[in-house]
Order: structure tokens, then sequence, then C-alpha cells
């Protein structure tokens, strides 16, 4: 099978849970306080290695016990690491506030993660040539990103990348990622034009937005509400979500990529892909933490087989292909 590359970021999560994410300058009684690993590079790449499929991790960690426990955690959990750097400073840590509605809110210090920079992707350029698909997220330096992209691109590597954290991004590397995956807010702001997504018209609006910038396939993630495919073969489709009971949406998003990587380097069309990464984030939202929330192939496997109210695999809407 082709290898999955991922390069991001190795996170610890500090995750607190209460009944109510704080108001500003509000203080709240916490219900619980757990530790987990996280990241959203190394969320992914957990989250594939449990779907059963090669990974390959490249990242850096800081030389500290942080450090140590994130890199055990992830050769455990099958990922392949040779290509985590250590730097002198701290490994990268999250702080996550998460309310009973399973709504979260989140504040990352990037520590280790701001050192990969691009001389550490030139190094792993090999690696990088080499995958089936790279995926990537903005817990690292833009350049990096930006070094990351144009390396597959020349190589003709399929590039998925999760704009998340929210940001501005150059229009010369929107060009260069074959799968770009927002969510509601990071759409908004890719847009400059924040927006709710009420229904599969906002969502189509959305798209053919960001597909007229020449960003070649966009796949919109709305959480309970779906997800939303517009290709630029002529696809238009609406996923719906599946109907699970959430306790802890963290890197849910994560498991949706991770999942839509897997199903489409495995063979399945960018609609069954989605149908499949629908699956395995629907089974993150029912656990608690980032990485052990991640299904395995045999969960996401009887999540389809279970819900057979959901539209049958392969039944694709087209629409005739924009003249651009």
């Amino acid at each position: 099978m082709n290898r999955i590359v991922v390069v991001g970021s190795i996170n610890t999560d500090l995750v607190v849970r209460t009944e109510r994410i704080p108001r500003r300058g509000e203080t709240v009684h916490g219900t619980s306080f757990r530790t987990f690993s996280g990241g959203k590079g190394a969320n992914q790449a957990v989250a594939i290695a449990k779907l059963a499929h090669p990974i390959t991790l490249i990242g850096k960690l800081g030389r500290d016990r942080l450090g140590d426990e994130l890199l055990e955690n992830l050769i455990a959990a099958g990922v392949e690491c040779t290509a985590i750097g250590r730097t002198n400073g701290s490994s990268g840590i999250a702080i996550i506030i998460t309310e009973e509605s399973a709504e979260n809110s989140i504040v990352v210090v990037g520590g280790a993660n701001e050192e990969l920079g691009p001389e550490d992707i030139l190094q792993y350029s090999q690696v990088i040539q080499s995958a089936g698909i790279v995926l990537l997220q903005l817990e690292i330096p833009l350049a990096t990103i930006e070094g990351v992209s144009r390396i597959a691109c020349e190589s003709n590597v399929p590039v998925m990348l999760d704009p998340a954290p929210a940001a501005a991004l150059p229009k010369t590397l929107l060009e260069r990622i074959t799968w770009l995956t927002p969510n509601e807010t990071e759409i908004g702001l890719l847009l400059n034009a924040p927006r709710e997504i009420v229904g599969e018209n906002d969502a189509r609006d959305l798209a053919e937005q960001l597909l007229a910038s020449r960003v070649k396939n966009v796949i919109i993630k709305m959480g309970v509400k779906g997800s939303y495919l517009a290709l630029a073969d002529g696809l238009r489709s609406a996923i719906p979500s599946f109907s699970v009971k959430a306790i802890d949406t963290t890197a849910a998003g994560d498991a949706y990529n991770a999942g839509f990587a897997v199903a489409l380097i495995r063979g399945m069309t960018p609609q069954d892909a989605a149908v499949y990464a629908s699956a395995a984030a629907a089974i993150s939202v029912t656990r608690e933490g980032a990485q052990p929330s991640m299904a395995n192939s045999e969960e996401v496997r009887q999540l389809l087989k279970m819900k057979t109210e959901y539209p049958p695999l392969g039944d694709e809407v087209r629409t005739a292909k924009q003249n651009s």
C-alpha cells in the first residue's frame, strides 16, 4: 500500500471539562482534568495507523519529558517516527476546555513545532516524494508548509491541507493543494467573509468561491450538519453526518481527514471516502481525548454496516463540470 505522510504538530493536550466554556474575564468550576497525546499532525497520523495503513510522521519534539512520552505513544500506535527530530526547549502543548455539550475551546503553544523548518523538510524530501498522499495542517510554520507543498507538487504527490488553526493563506499555496478541508469557521476566514452555513446551498456557494480561486477540490466539514464535497471534476455532493451521542469533539476533524485519505488511497471514490471519513469522525466524538478517540478499521466497518439508513456507498450525484 502507498504510504501516507503527515507533516505537522505533536502536542500534549491538557483537557479540562466544565459545564460551559467561560466568557472573557469569568472563572468557572471545572469537573475534571486529563492529559492526552495530541497535535493535529500526530492526531491524523495515529488515526491513519489505527485504520491499519502505513504512515510516516514528519515533525519535531523538545528534549523534555513530554517529548519522550509523546514519541513513545506514537511508536506504540504504529506510526513510523524516524522523521521526527528533537530540539532544545519545550514540546508543544494545547490547553483544551470542553463543555458538557461536547463543544470545545483550544489554545495552542507551538514549542518545538515552531522549529520544524524548511531545512528539515529538505532532509526528508524523498519521504515526501514517495508518498501516496501528504497531509498538512497549520500548527507548524507557514514556510514549512509551503516547502512541503512545493516538493509534493513537483513530484505529482497529492496534498490534503486542513487549514486549522484558521488563517489567511497565500494563493500560491492554495493552488498547490489537491484537497482543501476547511470547517465553517476556516472557510469564512479563507474567503474573508464569515458566514453561517445553514444548508446545502450555502455550502455550495462557499465551495464554488474557493474553486474559483483555483483550489482543486474542496471538502467543507460542518460537524453535525455533515460535509460537502465540491470537486474539480464536477462532483457536488452533501454527505450527512452519523447520529451518535457526542461527548468530546476534539480532533473530529483530524479523524475525518485521516479517514478520507485512507479511503481515497485504497481506491474509494471521493464520495465513498467522505462517507468512510464521516464514520471515523463520528466514532471519535463518542470518546474523550484526541488520539485515544480514534477509530480502528473494524469499528468503522461496523458503523457503516449498522447505519442502514445511510445513503449507499457509490450513489454519487454529479453536476455538469463548470467551465472556468
